[in-house]
């Protein structure tokens, strides 16, 4: 049975996704790409004008999904901890599909300014002003420190629940210290970190 005309679209940005994984957006032929959707390189011009407009698609395609989970982890009518945990236990949930994609954005970003322009830009409308709006209720409800700056509290919220997540995620087996926590369970362990912080309490330290 042919498939239908209206998948067309969709079947260039699968097949544009695994070639660029492998060869990298500028190593990567539109022909071939063409040729694994089942269709032709004009009809590939059709749909996107540059090759820069198909990367973001096949960003596009799986960032749209994360959005929409993180829009609902991050209602407002939820309590701060609560949104916190939700965002961090999403993003331990990343499919391999989207790791893929994350690592792909990570590699062209560091390779080209314009398309690292274009993806900040869209995270810009994405969810910054989420997260953005997730600190300003930390700090105004004592969540987080008072007299900690928002930028350095939502670089910290990030870097454990974004990079640092991930990292472990993909070097956890690898690490040199065993039993390294996974999934769930080292989502709730970099939430604690966040919210009680690395540093010995007074009352925590040997005398």
């Amino acid at each position: 049975m042919a498939r239908p005309a209206s998948d067309i679209q969709a079947r260039i940005v699968r097949a544009a996704r695994g070639r660029f994984l492998a060869e990298g957006v500028d190593g990567a032929s539109l022909r071939r790409i063409a040729k694994d959707a089942g269709t032709s390189i004009g009809m590939v011009h059709y749909y996107f004008q540059t090759k820069d407009e198909l990367f973001l698609a096949v960003v596009e395609e799986v960032y749209s999904v994360v959005l929409a989970d993180l829009n609902q982890a991050l209602d407002p009518a939820h309590p701060v901890t609560e949104r916190i945990r939700a965002v961090y236990s999403r993003i331990g949930r990343l499919t391999e599909e989207e790791l893929d994609v994350v690592r792909l954005v990570v590699r062209e970003a560091l390779v080209s300014s314009d398309r690292l322009e274009r993806i900040i830009e869209r995270m810009q409308r994405g969810h910054l002003p989420l997260l953005l709006r997730l600190v300003a209720d930390a700090m105004s409800d004592g969540t987080f420190r008072e007299g900690t700056h928002p930028a350095v509290a939502m670089v910290s919220m990030m870097a454990l629940g974004g990079p640092g997540q991930l990292m472990l995620r993909l070097i956890g087996p690898r690490f040199p210290v065993s039993g390294v926590p996974s999934g769930q369970d080292l989502s709730r362990s970099l939430v604690t970190i966040l919210l009680r912080g690395l540093g010995a309490q007074e009352s925590e330290k040997t005398p």
